[in-house]
């Protein structure tokens, strides 16, 4: 059934096509002005990188993750909270509709509180991708690159990669199939063998490029432009059929502008690493 469902996945996206924008260029936070500094106590975790074959691309082709530092958990309401305290402009009453839908932190019944019974340490959700951006710069990080993220998620409790483990895809397919995970604080679940806690258990989550694999063109060409991010396109480079799990998160994936909010997607920071 499940292979099953995954070819209707595959051909569902393969079908998914968009419009080409116009040629003026795609509005772009400017995240440097006037944004003010939040501190972070959150722990990041050295990731050393290495050599991992993506989800979608050709069957050889391999891609090298450069070392970096990932935060162990996913950005708190009350971390975001703090952020949009010292920074108005991302409040929910003052953010410009250029980066965010109607429902961009849709459950908060006001700018400066969260909603009622909300755990502060459950990850925030209902934000953009602009805004998940703005708040990286504020605590000096960035979001995760894609084959970043892809990178860490490969692994479980006790190796690298368990891609090839039976039941793998399995179980984190029944993380996902659970209601309401979004309303659960962080670092409860056990973390992977980085030690980065809650890759699958809460939250879907945003990452900086996050949907630049896709296509703007035919398909069966392959080829894509920056204005790809902003498409849905074509799953028929994937080099994994069996892996369900990521069938769901590129399917997702597909469907997102970066200025869409959803009730369950959230996001956690990066940076570089000066260690090699």
């Amino acid at each position: 059934m499940k292979k099953v469902s995954a070819v209707i996945v595959l051909g569902f996206l393969s079908l998914v096509c968009c419009n080409k924008p116009q040629e003026k260029s795609f509005p772009v936070a400017n995240e440097h002005h006037e944004l003010k500094k939040v501190n972070t106590s959150v722990k990041m975790v050295y990731i050393p990188g290495g050599a991992y074959k993506p989800f979608y691309g050709a069957d050889s082709a391999w891609v090298t993750v450069a070392p970096f530092l990932l935060d162990e958990r996913p950005v708190t309401n009350k971390e975001f909270l703090d952020f949009v305290t010292a920074n108005p402009s991302w409040r929910k009453s003052k953010i410009k509709s250029l980066f965010s839908d109607s429902t961009y932190l849709h459950d908060w019944p006001a700018d400066l509180e969260l909603p009622p019974n909300a755990n502060p340490n459950a990850p925030v959700c209902y934000v953009s991708w602009f805004a998940a951006k703005a708040f990286a710069n504020s605590v000096g990080k960035r979001l995760p690159t894609l084959d970043e993220w892809e990178f860490v998620a490969m692994a479980d409790s006790v190796s690298i990669n368990a891609r090839s483990k039976p039941g793998y895809s399995d179980y984190i397919i029944s993380l996902y199939l659970q209601k309401n995970r979004q309303f659960n604080p962080v670092k409860l679940s056990t973390p992977n063998y980085w030690g980065v806690y809650n890759m699958f258990d809460l939250i879907w989550e945003w990452t900086d490029d996050f949907n630049s694999i896709l296509t703007t063109s035919d398909s069966r060409v392959g080829e894509y432009d920056d204005k790809g991010l902003f498409c849905a396109g074509s799953a028929t480079s994937a080099t994994d059929i069996l892996n369900y799990a990521a069938f769901m998160r590129f399917a997702l994936r597909t469907t997102l502008r970066a200025n869409y909010t959803v009730a369950n997607l959230g996001f956690r920071c990066a940076k570089d690493s000066i260690m090699k």
